[in-house]
């Protein structure tokens, strides 16, 4: 007993520990917003709010900033179904990381322009300058984004290189057209304008979830927080983050990709048809000509679920991946 006090103190001294120290207990939670002007040029441009909730344990110098996709708002990030298993953000916290799960233009508490001037370009134009504001506060920010809000995430670190690391989920740069046409085709109009789309009742688990196990109070929380996408949003989402023009060949800091056995993003075997996600390995090797220079292109495949992983039995898992990788940034 006595070798070991000595060992401790002699550790403490030096200033070295054998164990990392635990995230502080306390989490603050605020609702915040942010002005950001955006437009479809330079010169035609209009003010708007997005909106988030900002979740911060106590001495945290990083912030992932979340960005949800088409359909969801930030309850994507924080959901209320077995929150203990579901939620990311709370895992996050625990983790030491502050969160800040927005609501895109157009969803949630965030303001909602015309559909016509909601773009992929513009949603990433508006977290930029949600970044810009954080900044002062934090030493580190992640962007990490769900599906099409990924696809915004990768525009943005591309565009303005103001990120320490970007996290992808649900998403990879050959989409399956053969399964999500479908999913388009089945959405109808909802909120300000006929551009603003929302999924048919009852369609989310085959949408969104299967193969996973059909729980339904997991897919009643969905169909019940369900929000908005606008058309817009996917036109310079295809341009601008599948093979026609990659964006991400410009990123230059270490990259996560984590998806579940997505029929949207993942190969069947038809070629360009999805990704290979038959391993991380595999699905590293496919993704990694679009990151050419990334120093670090890390990958994580949860088994047994479909597109929105945040909603997995087995969520934890990957939760616990993305925290282990934000650690090493």
């Amino acid at each position: 007993m006595r070798f070991r006090r000595l060992c401790a103190a002699a550790l403490l001294a030096t200033g070295t520990l054998l164990f990392p120290t635990p995230a502080s207990a306390a989490v603050t939670c605020q609702d915040v917003s942010f002005p950001v002007r955006v437009g479809l040029t330079p010169l035609i441009t209009s003010q708007e709010t997005m909106a988030g909730r900002l979740c911060t344990p106590g001495r945290a110098t990083t912030v992932q900033v979340l960005i949800p996709g088409g359909t969801y708002d930030r309850s994507y990030w924080d959901v209320g179904f077995e929150p203990s298993t579901h939620s990311f953000t709370k895992a996050q916290n625990a983790a030491g990381f502050a969160t800040l799960a927005i609501d895109r233009l157009g969803t949630g508490r965030s303001s909602k322009p015309l559909s016509a001037l909601v773009t992929a370009s513009t949603q990433a134009s508006a977290v930029h300058q949600v970044i810009q504001a954080l900044k002062p506060r934090f030493g580190k920010v992640i962007v990490g984004g769900h599906s099409i809000g990924a696809a915004m995430a990768i525009i943005e670190a591309a565009t303005y290189g103001d990120v320490d690391g970007v996290l992808v989920t649900g998403f990879t740069h050959k989409m399956n057209y053969i399964t999500v046409v479908p999913v388009l085709a089945n959405m109808v109009p909802a909120g300000l304008d006929v551009g603003y789309l929302t999924t048919m009742p009852n369609t989310r688990y085959n949408s969104f979830h299967k193969p996973g196990p059909l729980i339904q109070g997991a897919i009643s929380f969905d169909e019940r927080t369900k929000s908005v996408f606008a058309a817009t949003e996917a036109v310079d989402t295809i341009l601008l983050n599948t093979v026609i023009i990659p964006v991400s060949r410009r990123i230059d800091v270490p990259v996560m990709i984590a998806v579940g056995n997505d029929t949207h993003f993942c190969s069947s075997g038809v070629p360009l048809m999805g990704s290979d996600c038959s391993s991380p390995a595999a699905l590293a090797a496919d993704e990694g000509t679009f990151f050419p220079a990334v120093p670090r292109l890390d990958t994580f495949i949860l088994n047994g679920y479909g597109h929105s992983i945040n909603y997995a039995p087995n969520a934890p898992q990957y939760h616990a991946a993305v925290s282990s990788w934000a650690a090493r940034i």
